[in-house]
């Protein structure tokens, strides 16, 4: 089996539709797809009526990419430039991505949450564009929100004005300290939850959890093992570990800590379609993950082919 636990449509950053990215998941021969758009389940329905006209047997997994914000005691100290800011006492504060499975998408609390993090993007975009036009970039509000579209607007759309006007090359170029990693010179915060309470709401809504790329340095996010350690202590499911975004040391290293955490390990491309240069199924999770992921889920269950 050939699975992708991780992918993004435009119902929030990527640029394929939802059914589109269900069409091309079939095309590139997956047998389970995931769609994990950012703090949003708008996708589902289409993606849930595409793959009902689809005669490849892929399923569909039902999922989201929450926004979150762990503080770090200094003690602990953040590696890299993730520290996106520091509070009166010098606590850290860095943004992390977790990405919930099959849970239940009306359940209300979690529900409150994703919409409180969806109403806080646009305010934080048009910082990032107010700080962009400090440094003498000619990035326009208008430009951002033409390329977002319908989608939750997000930094890869900030990201692809500047590849538009000239100034990066591509994408990942603007995800760095001079331009929009966490920390960077155009970087603004917005609400995120609190990874132990991402932990908590989506438990309660039958979910389960893993931590997205969690040493994805290039992107400035290193966050300590301690914290990672206290996250699973606290119920966290899993840590992605073949990512684009994490080279061979890297993932040595998180197997052997999720090991020692008794964690699970998943694989994903973290596909947005023409947005990023990964295909879908260029990163995959073993079979009895998955299935693991599917047996500790109460809140769905994963979607056949043909019965949308």
């Amino acid at each position: 089996m050939r699975i992708d636990l991780h992918t993004h449509s435009t119902a929030s950053d990527g640029t394929d539709t939802p059914a589109e990215l269900v069409l091309g998941a079939a095309a590139a021969g997956l047998d389970v797809v995931a769609l994990t758009d950012h703090d949003t389940v708008g996708g589902y329905e289409e993606a849930k009526r595409a793959l009902g006209g689809c005669s490849s047997g892929l399923t569909l997994v039902t999922g989201a990419e929450l926004s979150c914000r762990l503080t770090i005691p200094p003690s602990d100290g953040a590696s890299g430039t993730g520290a996106s800011g520091t509070s009166e006492d010098g606590a850290a504060g860095v943004s992390l991505h977790m990405l919930a499975y099959l849970f239940d998408p009306d359940e209300p609390e979690l529900a409150r949450e994703r919409e409180l993090v969806r109403d806080d993007r646009v305010p934080r975009a048009r910082a990032m564009v107010d700080k962009l036009r400090e440094l003498g970039v000619p990035v326009t509000w208008e430009q951002v929100a033409r390329i977002a579209g319908d989608g939750a607007v997000g930094r890869p759309h900030v990201a692809t004005a500047l590849v538009e006007l000239g100034v990066v090359d591509s994408v990942s170029d603007a995800f760095t300290p001079q331009w929009l990693a966490n920390g960077g010179r155009a970087y603004a915060e917005k609400h995120e939850l609190d990874p132990f309470d991402a932990i908590r709401l989506v438990k309660a809504a039958g979910g389960v959890t893993v931590f997205a790329h969690p040493l994805a340095l290039k992107r400035g996010l290193c966050v300590p093992e301690s914290a990672i350690a206290e996250l699973a202590a606290a119920g966290l499911d899993g840590i992605e570990v073949d990512h684009m975004d994490h080279d061979e040391p890297t993932r040595k290293r998180l197997r052997g800590l999720a090991a020692e955490l008794g964690l699970l390990t998943t694989g994903s491309s973290d596909y947005h379609g023409s947005r990023k240069t990964c295909r879908l199924g260029e990163y995959t999770t073993d079979p009895e993950i998955y299935g693991e992921i599917v047996r500790r889920a109460t809140g769905a269950s994963p979607v056949p082919g043909g019965a949308g």
